[in-house]
């Protein structure tokens, strides 16, 4: 069972553009480097950066929420803290999200792309401590099958962009569907290591074209017609540091006997 690293993203801004990785170190118990940093809050959240802890996605500027965030084209800076964004119809941005005027310009201008779509008011929130802004509590590194993608391609008869279903990690090589039987499962991924920890549902977020910012289909409704379940992908908690690159190897490992 083994696959080939495909491609490497990160999402330093929740729901926001994907940003392609050459490779990544991975450590053990943590998540996905430079990964759901920040979130935009969209009206009171609740969230207290006191005591940070999960919050639904559904109280953010997401695609789940929110299918025209996907019109902002955003990168981040790590070193400097700097994100720029661009959309069509809106001036250039860019401002350091470690300072609170950086955030409130960023949350101005997307204020602006969003409009009557954002019940607002925004408000960028850094992760304090360590803190990430994940779909799942524990869902630290996520890993989709490209095989799984378009097998579903296939079935209901329209091209997918991967890029729906906002991985860290796309493989390709393992057969379509056989992640989701490998909660509990030990996997070497690149030189670390990691377990399964549960297949990945989805949401309204995957029905958006990440090219348009468009919500054009009803995936999650087909992929139960379809199979019965509405997963695409697979967390994973890593176990051992490592680094990981594109054309690294991922593979299953044998149950210990």
């Amino acid at each position: 069972m083994r696959a080939t690293v495909a491609s490497l993203y990160r999402h330093p801004v929740k729901g926001f553009t994907p940003e392609p990785l050459a490779r990544a170190d991975l450590v053990a118990g943590g998540p996905f480097p430079c990964d759901r940093l920040y979130v935009v809050e969209d009206g009171p959240s609740d969230f207290d950066p006191a005591a940070p802890a999960y919050v639904p996605k559904m109280q953010f500027a997401v695609l789940a929420k929110i299918a025209e965030v996907a019109k902002a084209r955003t990168a981040y800076d790590e070193a400097t803290g700097v994100l720029t964004a661009s959309a069509e119809g809106c001036p250039p941005f860019a401002g350091d999200l470690r300072g609170e005027p950086g955030r409130q310009a960023f949350a101005a201008w997307l204020a602006g792309l969003l409009g009557a779509a954002a019940t607002g008011p925004l408000k960028v929130l850094p992760g304090p401590n360590g803190h990430r802004f994940m779909d799942h509590p524990k869902g630290d590194v996520s890993v989709i099958n490209l095989a799984s993608v378009r097998d579903l391609a296939e079935r209901i008869g329209r091209p997918l962009d991967p890029l729906r279903f906002r991985a860290n990690l796309y493989v390709e090589g393992w057969p379509a569907w056989a992640e989701n039987d490998w909660t509990g499962r030990t996997l070497s991924v690149g030189g670390a290591r990691a377990i399964g920890f549960k297949p990945i549902v989805r949401c309204a977020a995957i029905d958006v074209d990440p090219a348009t910012g468009v919500r054009d289909t009803e995936l999650p409704a087909q992929l139960f017609n379809t199979y019965g379940h509405i997963f695409c992908g697979l967390y994973l908690h890593v176990t051992d540091s490592g680094s990981i690159a594109v054309g690294d190897t991922v593979e299953l490992l044998p149950d210990p006997q």
